[in-house]
């Protein structure tokens, strides 16, 4: 048995000795599964959930944790998981404003044998995104050098500051001359996804601001070539949180990557996408992109226009991105955008297995949703979920071929 965990009215973390964890799964508060719990790994970190209760179960009725010595209500714990760990429950909480909690992708927490528990399960190899290897003492001066040395390069400056101010790790890695680096280069996007985060479309403040300029083809080509050539592992990617949609930027990004790959075959060269604008992602194909991933909410129809709410595209379009990619060699990986209770309902599986095998994927990377649960009271409910746990092991029976993980590989 799991004990309900909560901040009491100094924001010190306390455990319930008589009320037992619990869990959300889709709207529904659970007791955690066998499966389902794993010890608080490192680079975790515990959260108070904003303006919410915390809530245990008593026997066998949920109850709200009470104050402790004043009139003070105390605050949800919860915990924001590091890279490679996919939320299996969110935290049981109660809403005292109604307000949307942040953009963050809070994870039911509890106590067991004097232990911190978190409802995860782990995805992927956590060695590169391990947050030890970032926000490093050293970190700034690596910043430094860059900015003296490019001083007209205008994405080394936005990238400096998704690095300090926002501990962007894919900025970071272009300071620290390793792995996966982006290469933000897009303003405009052509959709109004409920949880993006540089730009709001609800009531959360999004958790970034958008990039504010367009770069020239000549700074885009700059760092492309420097990442390339010197990083360790080296990936560039396009499409990064900080900006729109990079294949409506196909016309700078075409010559841009043309001109790298005259200059260097070194490393891979990505684009994360909605890949709604096909004729876009067909130039960058053309023009020697290695590899794609795709962001989506759901394979069905109805429920990816509910979170993606496309403008000028839709789900047929990104299937069309989607085939011509394939056809032309390069590396698809799906970012599934994964929330308890809905991803791993038995019908979006089914359409996901379906997506997946028509479309012979490469990849699936997992993607903790950071939206408020109340956004998904909307979609249909009559579905009994299986569990993240279930839903993994039914993905991996059936699709063997496919990578599960939670980020991109290089392709050369």
């Amino acid at each position: 048995m799991y004990l309900t965990l909560f901040a009491d009215e100094c924001g010190q973390v306390r455990e319930h000795p008589q009320l037992k964890m619990l869990g959300q799964i889709g709207s529904t508060w659970v007791e955690p599964e066998p499966g389902e719990m794993i010890p608080l790994p490192k680079g975790a970190s515990l959260v108070l959930v904003p303006g919410h209760h915390p809530v245990g179960m008593q026997g066998d009725q949920p109850e709200t944790v009470k104050p402790t010595n004043s009139n003070k209500q105390p605050y949800a714990v919860a915990a924001l998981l590091p890279q490679g760990f996919t939320r299996t429950l969110l935290p049981a909480a109660a809403s005292r404003d109604n307000k949307d909690i942040p953009l963050l992708g809070y994870s039911a927490v509890g106590l067991k044998n004097e232990k911190i528990y978190v409802a995860a399960v782990q995805t992927d190899e956590h060695r590169k995104w391990h947050p030890k290897n970032y926000n490093t003492e050293r970190l700034p001066a690596k910043i430094a050098v860059f900015l003296k040395k490019y001083p007209g390069n205008r994405i080394v400056r936005q990238l400096a500051n998704c690095a300090l101010e926002y501990s962007c790790y894919t900025a970071q890695n272009l300071f620290y001359g390793r792995w996966e680096a982006g290469i933000p280069t897009t303003q405009t996007c052509n959709a109004d996804c409920i949880g993006c985060i540089s730009e709001s479309h609800t009531g959360a403040d999004s958790a970034q601001n958008r990039l504010r300029f367009s770069p020239s083809i000549d700074e885009i080509i700059e760092l492309g070539i420097v990442h390339l050539t010197a990083a360790r592992e080296a990936i560039i990617s396009f499409g990064q949180g900080c900006e729109g949609e990079p294949a409506l930027n196909a016309d700078k990004l075409e010559i841009a990557i043309k001109e790298i790959r005259k200059q260097t075959a070194a490393g891979t060269i990505n684009i994360n996408t909605n890949a709604g604008y096909t004729r876009g992602i067909c130039q960058l194909c053309d023009a020697g992109l290695d590899s794609i991933r795709v962001t989506m909410f759901s394979p069905t129809e109805r429920d990816y226009n509910y979170y993606h709410r496309p403008r000028d595209y839709n789900l047929t379009d990104v299937l069309k991105s989607i085939q011509y990619a394939k056809d032309r060699g390069v590396k698809v990986s799906l970012n599934l955008l994964t929330f308890p209770g809905f991803t791993d309902r038995p019908d979006q599986l089914e359409a996901l297995l379906n997506l997946v095998s028509e479309n012979h994927i490469d990849m699936i990377q997992l993607r903790n949703l950071n939206i408020d649960p109340k956004y998904m009271k909307a979609l249909n409910n009559d579905f009994q979920p299986l569990g993240i746990p279930q839903f993994l092991k039914v993905l991996k029976q059936e699709a063997p071929q496919v990578i599960i993980g939670s980020y991109s590989r290089p392709v050369r």
